[in-house]
């Protein structure tokens, strides 16, 4: 399989009901990500997690944001997720807010497949559009950063 072609079947396992990370990962798969509690490990764990996000997000979309770079034994996968929020994850209860999510996967290869991952994404962004976090310049933000001590003057 070809590097973009891996990608794809990456993206696909996210967004799938059916997911799928059995066509693009290695059995012992080692899966980290800022929503993640603690790193995962294996094919069923990832699969849990993932189960959990689309289940939060039912229509949940991930598509190429950028094209996928690396050689045979490291990549970035560069992705767009975005989905409305109707459903609970980790403790937080459904929004209903459309969420639009810029992210990339750095992997490890072995043999052709993900052996190991870690995701990156926009966090403060993401909790901005489920109307966790005040949005930037707003007077909630400057709030915020004067209850946290930035921005006095001694």
């Amino acid at each position: 399989m070809t590097l973009d072609e891996l990608a794809a079947a990456w993206r696909d396992a996210w967004a799938s009901p059916d997911g799928g990370f059995e066509h693009s990962c290695t059995p012992d798969v080692r899966y980290e990500d800022p929503v993640a509690i603690e790193p995962l490990e294996g094919v069923d764990a990832l699969e849990g997690h993932a189960a959990l996000v689309r289940s939060a997000f039912p229509d949940l979309s991930v598509e190429a944001s950028g094209t996928a770079i690396g050689d045979e034994s490291l990549a970035c996968i560069p992705w767009r997720a975005v989905g409305t929020h109707k459903g609970e994850l980790g403790g937080l209860p459904a929004t209903n807010a459309f969420v639009i999510l810029q992210g990339v996967h750095y992997v490890e290869l072995h043999h052709g497949a993900i052996r190991r991952a870690r995701g990156f994404f926009d966090v403060y962004g993401a909790a901005m559009q489920l109307g966790l976090l005040p949005a930037h310049g707003s007077m909630g933000e400057k709030a915020l950063l004067l209850i946290r001590g930035f921005g006095l003057q001694l």
